[in-house]
């Protein structure tokens, strides 16, 4: 390894270039990348043009090992090809070559990167020369640098002053000292053994977070409701830190760490997905770590900066049983209990047109699931037969979802089944303390076969309920909502009538 010496510096100044650093057989990188973002709510589409990387909603821990010699007792080693984003009060440097006797008596970050701007600062009151085109022609203007706030302002050798309003070039006699291109990690160590060490670094950094993308494919099954789906999964890293990883170690953590300060939250620039993921076997290996998931790549990945790319989270799963349910709640918006109860006739009774539709699974082995599944964004297609096309028929949010849990999916709304609420009566004594309302809904399936909707009724206006007359049997679901499940044939209409009366 090649080593620049400063004459008469003690301790030791070790420069080490970016080639010596990041030589293939020299140094290793491992990333855990940790996430912050909600849920389904970023897409790489959305920040295409670019952003700031400081608003990337996650973090990395960042472990580096390289080799360096400390050739004297004291010896400054300058690590640059950090992560621009850095978090300086998170570093860490450690001799694996001598771990107790090599310490480190003082660090510090270095980040005065060289600009334009700072480099003339550099050069106030010093002269230079500028090139200022007039037509097809090149002024040159030689004078003492005095200020560059706005114009340049130089003084000439006769005492004139010349401000200069625009320039071609500017000529230096060379590069300031004081001033460095990459932010850089500067260790003073001391180490009571001499000659090459094997040494780790490790840091925090923002500018780093990654999520999960779920492409589910559905099915129609051998009736109205059961359904299948085939699964894949993706996971998509984001690199805006202001530094790159080659050949790394990766993993993710997934689920929700605590921090003292909020981590900060994207940028990025489209990448594209790793060609090593072609491979049968899981790209990640899962498992429980603390009380979270971690989830290893299982070969190295180069994370360049200004980047995103895309993997595999887990084969895809073939097959995976499911049911499609029809699901009416007849008010227009959700109600809750209230310091008093709602004697307004009129209060909440806005209907709501729409029946929805949701598709449900166990995330279990025997559903040829059974994997912790990361919080993303679940898109659903399903195949037109008519070209083999496959057509986007919705989407929906998980969060971090455990083995053995039930995941429901909302996908949107029935174009022909339609859903109508009305308060038939309402009679309400406040003197004795009690109130009644007369519900009736009706539920009209316009397809050409039969569905089953699950009529959900919220019973808002008061915690002490009872329904004395109903049509039809109904499921108390809490302690505010029942479920009246409501099969229709093709083309029929079905009535949900009630009382319930409230008492206080």
């Amino acid at each position: 390894m090649k080593k620049k010496m400063l004459a008469g510096l003690c301790p030791a100044l070790l420069l080490l270039t970016p080639n010596e650093l990041l030589a293939e057989q020299n140094n290793a990188t491992a990333l855990t990348i940790y996430s912050s973002a909600r849920a389904g709510t970023i897409s790489p589409e959305t920040f295409r043009d670019g952003g700031n990387g400081q608003n990337v909603p996650g973090y990395a821990l960042v472990r580096q090992e390289r080799n360096v010699n400390l050739e004297q007792a004291r010896s400054i080693v300058r690590f640059t090809d950090v992560a621009a984003l850095i978090d300086p009060t998170t570093v860490s440097f450690t001799s694996l070559t001598d771990p107790e006797g090599a310490r480190v008596i003082e660090q510090s970050y270095q980040f005065d990167l060289v600009s334009t701007e700072k480099v003339l600062q550099k050069y106030i009151d010093n002269e230079i020369t500028v090139e200022q085109q007039r037509g097809d022609k090149t002024e040159i203007i030689d004078g003492v640098l005095t200020s560059t706030s706005g114009n340049l302002i130089l003084r000439k050798d006769d005492g004139s002053v010349r401000i200069v309003n625009g320039y071609s070039a500017i000529r230096l006699p060379k590069l300031p000292g004081g001033l460095i291109t990459k932010p850089t990690l500067v260790w003073d160590i001391a180490t009571n053994k001499l000659g090459a060490h094997r040494t780790r670094v490790a840091y925090q950094t923002s500018g780093i977070t990654w999520w999960a993308d779920y492409n589910f494919t559905y099915s129609d099954g051998k009736d109205a409701n059961a359904c299948k789906l085939d699964a894949s999964a993706w996971v998509s890293i984001v690199n805006q830190s202001g530094g790159s990883y080659q050949d790394a170690k990766l993993k993710l953590i997934a689920g929700d760490v605590q921090r003292t300060q909020p981590a900060p939250s994207p940028r990025m620039m489209m990448g594209s997905r790793d060609a090593k993921m072609a491979d049968a076997a899981p790209a990640f290996a899962e498992k429980s770590f603390f009380e979270y998931h971690l989830y290893t790549l299982g070969f190295p990945t180069t994370l360049p900066d200004n980047s995103t790319k895309q993997i595999e989270l887990f084969p895809p799963a073939r097959g995976v049983p499911c049911e499609k349910t029809l699901f009416y709640v007849g008010q227009a918006a959700p109600y809750y209990h209230y310091g008093s109860p709602m004697v307004e006739r009129n209060f909440g009774v806005e209907p709501n047109k729409k029946v929805d539709v949701f598709i449900s699974f166990k995330n279990t082995k025997e559903n040829k699931m059974g994997m912790p599944l990361p919080a993303g964004r679940i898109r659903v297609s399903k195949l037109d037969t008519a070209d083999n096309s496959l057509e986007f028929i919705g989407e929906d949010r998980i969060d971090h979802t455990a083995r053995n849990e039930k995941v429901s999916l909302k996908l949107g709304s029935a174009f022909d089944v339609v859903g109508e609420r009305r308060q038939v009566d309402f009679r309400v004594d406040t003197n004795a303390k009690w109130m009644e309302e007369d519900i009736e809904i009706k539920i009209r399936n316009q397809k050409d076969e039969p569905v089953t909707v699950t009529v959900k009724e919220s019973l808002y206006r008061w915690s002490n309920w009872k329904i004395s007359k109903n049509s039809m049997a109904y499921n108390k679901q809490d302690a505010h909502s029942v479920h009246f499940p409501l099969k229709l044939a093709k083309g029929a209409e079905g009535i949900v009538r009630y009382t319930v009366r409230y008492t206080w």
